[in-house]
């Protein structure tokens, strides 16, 4: 169990840094509802690194009515990123890669060989909307499964249509999809039934990886507040084989 807690301490300086990779969130320059240029992704990610996380891949929305992003514009996105961050952090790499809506066009991209993953295992991050399921979602899980790749289901706990279908996350899990809880969640930034999903999810074993799903600085600052939170350090230690650490080698 990877753990927040020494002998020494009841509690550790929370600098996330145990988690090591963040590989949910929107600090891109421009490409949707997250950063909006250059010099605030550059705070964002300072604010990432001091925070101790040590690598960062970035994940803006694909949503074609609203986000039309592809793999070109989000390595352009990137590239303009890239040079401001290592004239800060000289030989510092970053990756990147997509948060897919699951829509019918989402199954279009898989099956043209389109898809933005990351990692040697090639992770996809996959989300639905907050209002209703996806209900092709099963069928998009499979699809990737048996096209090579890993599929992670984005902030579960904010499904609020699945709360009182518990058994659905278990379904989802043993059907080869990933939970990533966000980590705000578990301060209840996104509120108080979110955060009792999101706890339960870690309790019953279900959550392997965590993001800040980070959009811009009111984020930043909850993630700086929640360094202080005692409840919410006692269930980032109870996640058992968190995944996050391991994509270090893929850098």
């Amino acid at each position: 169990m990877f753990s927040f807690f020494t002998k020494k301490e009841a509690v550790s300086p929370f600098l996330l840094k145990e988690i090591c990779v963040d590989m949910h969130n929107h600090i891109l320059p421009g490409l949707d509802d997250g950063s909006p240029d250059v010099e605030t992704s550059v705070q964002l990610t300072e604010g990432l690194l001091e925070l101790g996380y040590q690598k960062i891949i970035s994940t803006p929305h694909i949503l074609s009515d609203l986000y039309p992003n592809n793999a070109n514009t989000i390595f352009s996105a990137h590239n303009i990123l890239m040079p401001a961050l290592q004239a800060l952090h000289s030989g510092y790499q970053a990756a990147y890669a997509a948060e897919y809506m699951i829509d019918f066009e989402f199954e279009e991209l898989l099956r043209n060989k389109q898809i933005l993953s990351f990692g040697k295992d090639k992770y996809v991050l996959i989300e639905m909307s907050y209002l209703v399921e996806s209900p092709n979602l099963r069928n998009v899980i499979f699809g990737l499964l048996t096209s090579g790749y890993l599929p992670i289901l984005a902030h579960p706990e904010r499904y609020g249509y699945l709360h009182h279908k518990f058994s659905d996350y278990e379904v989802f899990r043993d059907a080869g999809c990933d939970l990533q809880v966000n980590i705000l969640s578990l301060i209840g930034y996104y509120g108080g039934d979110s955060q009792k999903i999101a706890e339960k999810l870690i309790d019953q074993g279900l959550i392997s990886w965590v993001g800040t799903d980070m959009h811009h600085h009111n984020h930043l600052n909850a993630l700086r507040e929640l360094a202080a939170n005692k409840r919410a350090l006692k269930y980032l230690g109870k996640i058992k084989n968190l995944k996050n650490p391991g994509l270090l080698q893929d850098f």
